[in-house]
């Protein structure tokens, strides 16, 4: 009775969580270099509890999917897609440096690189800044090329280059922003294996049937708990009766 009723009570309560999780990675199956979240439930026992039985299901974080998601070509020069493995720094909001693969880049009043988001892209030496030009292209390693307005050069010039890292997965941590960052707090040495395509953006990494079947699996796993719970309360009144009876 005092197991089925702990896990039960929390059972519910997190798969509710989980659902949350899911609903949270249906909401971004279509975010340009998005990387769906992994839950998984465990058992915790409580702590100080009079009875050994008595333990929790608690709903925990276990990492992020980091299988690539697919190319897609846009045709936009200021678009690019890390292909394979490996991130694209940028300068995050508390000036942290903080990794991503939504590769939908823009230019800022000033010529500063940034992200869809407004985050300065950053190079070997710090924030991008593009001088005037035509025929920006964005080379398989990340140099960033154009014809500077006013020269009569026909072959383009070398501008900066993107810093491409490639950390171990299990080193990265997922922040509340939606950028990745090394759990140490250093900033990752650039890797010159790390190869983009321009002109292009990765989708999202969310498999929305899967998703989809696994929001009617908590879904089910929630009724039953609550239906458990039931149960358990009707098992308490029969006792209490049978105890009143004697």
């Amino acid at each position: 009775m005092d197991r089925l009723i702990y896990t039960a009570m929390t059972g519910a309560k997190h798969a509710l969580e989980q659902q949350a999780t899911t609903t949270h990675n249906l909401a971004n199956a279509t975010t340009t270099g998005f990387r769906a979240q992994i839950d998984q439930f465990r058992a915790v026992p409580v702590q100080g509890a009079i009875l050994p039985t008595r333990a929790f299901v608690v709903d925990s974080t276990t990492g992020s999917d980091f299988r690539a998601g697919s190319i897609q070509q846009t045709g936009r020069a200021l678009d690019v897609a890390v292909q394979g493995e490996g991130w694209i720094v940028v300068q995050a909001a508390d000036g942290s440096e903080a990794y991503t693969r939504n590769g939908s880049l823009k230019l800022d009043e000033n010529g500063v690189l940034q992200t869809h988001d407004g985050l300065n892209v950053l190079g070997d030496g710090g924030p991008l800044s593009i001088p005037p030009g035509r025929n920006v292209a964005i080379g398989k390693d990340g140099t960033i090329s154009l014809v500077p307005d006013g020269s009569t050069a026909t072959g383009l010039t070398s501008v900066g280059r993107l810093k491409l890292v490639n950390p171990p997965a299990a080193d990265l941590v997922r922040g509340d922003d939606g950028l990745f960052r090394l759990k140490d707090g250093q900033a990752a040495e650039a890797d010159p294996k790390v190869s983009v395509v321009g002109g292009a953006l990765e989708s999202s990494n969310v498999n929305v049937v899967e998703a989809m079947v696994n929001m009617i699996s908590l879904a089910r796993q929630f009724d039953m708990n609550m239906k458990l719970l039931q149960q358990a309360e009707n098992n308490d009144s029969k006792a209490g009766q049978l105890l009143a009876m004697n």
